[in-house]
């Protein structure tokens, strides 16, 4: 198993970076659930290798490194960003054309 950030996002409609007790990532996640979405959770308190998952991270310029968004192998960003795409009805697209939901 590649267990780099480009592989672990590989090839999944919609990957979320996330640690066990944060509120907002629990929040992200019930908020692509509500879609019918099915995410690929990874919580980085769990991960043996998460201080390479958060150097990762950091180089995609997170200063808080959960929750972390990525939509079709894109790179969305963490709770603003999602929220924000969530307010200018651009969620719902992009979860389509990552396949993550049809409807």
């Amino acid at each position: 198993m590649d267990t780099t950030l480009a592989g672990l996002v590989r090839d999944k409609p919609v990957v979320i970076f996330s640690r066990s007790s944060c509120c907002m990532s629990h929040t992200v996640k019930s908020l692509i659930l509500s879609y019918g979405a099915n995410p690929t959770v990874y919580e980085l308190d769990q991960m043996q290798n998460r201080n390479q998952i958060e150097r990762a991270l950091v180089q995609l310029g997170r200063r808080e490194v959960v929750p972390t968004v990525f939509i079709g192998q894109k790179y969305i960003g963490g709770a603003n960003e999602l929220m924000s795409h969530q307010v200018r009805g651009t969620l719902v697209p992009l979860l389509r054309e990552a396949r993550a939901i049809w409807v």
